[in-house]
């Protein structure tokens, strides 16, 4: 079946107050008009009509690119002439005429599909999807006539008070026969109020010639949710977070508290895996089964193997391999890496760094651009010194390594397999495998050294 998308997205968004157009607002770390765009691309190949403002239209373009066509609605007269601007577009095509809105981020494809094999099966001239709420929200009526066929669509402004009082509403969703479309939508009266022209007013149009109004009621009512306010959006962004959550419970992800839980879209969770409150993973985010992430934990763009533990911490752009943890309160920056059982403990930070197998790091400590062993123990308050005000230098902390409590590793520099730095030394160079390193700054015990030649714990 041949099938154009028209998306009208050119309101002002006046009750947003943002300089940003509201459809490119983010919802869930997409913006608004991706939901919208995502499901036309989805039920055709060619690209949908975006039907755009002068104020919004370079935004818009520069965001969505050579996916959509444009079409520039001036003046806002309605959906009725928001589509005469995309009708030369689209007026050599036949088959089916979608029309979506850039502000309508919880429709399903599932349900779209419905609304167009309804339509081909009944041939009718509109098929119509409707929602049925107590709260009208200031949406059109659909009045039906004796044998429940629809007549007529009803703005609210222009509803007497026995229209008013229908629950069965217009979400503005339609699919029209094309043949059906272009040459009625040159016959739209502007309503007597506003002024404007509504697409409305075709579904009196078509019953009236004897033709067929379909109308397919969606089971959700969030579905017919458009945005007008950020307190739309926020209740959008609520009905998105049940949704997301309530897959990953059914595929054996055990979510603590759904309501403090927020899961970004291309996220992926493995079975088994438990996700305690206030729990936020962000963007291209995986994690495998049996972990344990959260309380109070932030993962972004992060990949973390099998049986991890991430406790009240920050993850960003890092990996985890499996079985290692981290927390509380540690930070794993852009380029960091937890080999397969290595630790990390509260008030640690590591960036562009990587904590070899079985490698322990106390509290207090930062890595920046070092490689630490197998094995190998970060004792509490170790600092790579790794920046000169100019440039960053590498640190390496061979298998095995024992680096003393407060100890300053002075970049570049080298600690060699099984070697010790004694507490608070300050090492400026190389330490061969095996041997100790203490003092300020920092050199190798020899055989004949004692404490007693040091007099002050190793302080020189």
């Amino acid at each position: 079946m041949n099938l154009s998308v028209v998306i009208l997205a050119a309101g002002k968004s006046t009750r947003f107050k943002s300089a940003t157009p509201k459809v490119l607002h983010p919802l869930n770390e997409r913006p608004l008009l991706q939901y919208t765009l995502d499901l036309a691309l989805a039920l055709t190949s060619d690209p949908p009509v975006i039907v755009v403002g002068p104020e919004t239209e370079a935004e818009i373009r520069a965001w969505a690119g050579e996916s959509a066509r444009y079409a520039r609605q001036v003046e806002r007269l309605g959906t009725g002439h928001a589509m005469l601007q995309a009708a030369p577009l689209l007026k050599g095509c036949g088959g089916h005429v979608l029309v979506l809105y850039g502000d309508m981020p919880l429709l399903r494809e599932e349900t779209l599909r419905e609304l167009i094999a309804q339509q081909r099966e009944t041939e009718a001239a509109i098929t119509v999807l409707t929602v049925e709420r107590p709260d009208p929200r200031g949406f059109g009526r659909i009045v039906r006539n004796a044998a429940a066929r629809i007549q007529a669509i009803v703005e609210d402004i222009e509803a007497p008070p026995e229209i008013q009082a229908i629950r069965e509403l217009n979400t503005g969703i339609y699919c029209f026969a094309a043949d059906f479309l272009w040459p009625h939508l040159p016959q739209l009266q502007p309503s007597p109020r506003k002024g404007e022209y509504y697409l409305t007013d075709l579904i009196a149009l078509a019953a009236d010639a004897g033709h067929t109004v379909s109308g397919l009621r969606v089971l959700d009512p969030a579905e017919g949710l458009g945005i007008n306010t950020r307190a739309d959006l926020a209740v959008a962004a609520a009905a998105l977070r049940q949704r997301i959550n309530t897959r990953w419970m059914l595929a054996g992800v055990t979510l603590i508290d759904p309501a403090t839980t927020y899961i970004g879209p291309d996220v992926t969770l493995g079975a088994e895996t438990v996700i305690h409150p206030n729990t936020h993973l962000r963007g291209a985010t995986t994690i495998g089964s049996a972990c344990e992430i959260g309380p109070n934990t932030i993962v972004e763009n992060c990949t973390l193997g099998d049986r991890c533990r991430a406790f009240a911490s920050v993850l960003e752009d890092a990996v985890m391999e499996d079985e290692s943890d981290i927390g509380p309160f540690g930070h794993l920056r852009k380029g960091a890496r937890l080999c397969r059982g290595a630790h990390m403990g509260n008030f640690g930070e590591m960036k562009n760094s990587t904590l070899g197998p079985g490698a322990k790091m106390g509290h207090f400590s930062y890595l920046g651009d070092a490689e630490v062993g197998a094995n190998a123990n970060i004792g509490a308050g170790t600092i790579t010194c790794n920046y000169d005000g100019q440039r960053k230098h590498a640190t390496v902390i061979e298998e095995g390594a024992f680096i003393g409590s407060d100890t300053m590793l002075v970049a570049p520099v080298r600690v060699g397999a099984g070697a010790k730095t004694g507490a608070g030394a300050v090492v400026t160079r190389d330490v061969p495998p095996h041997s100790v390193a203490y003092g300020v700054p920092a050199r190798v015990k020899e055989a004949s050294d004692t404490s007693e030649d040091e007099g002050d714990s190793g302080r020189q």
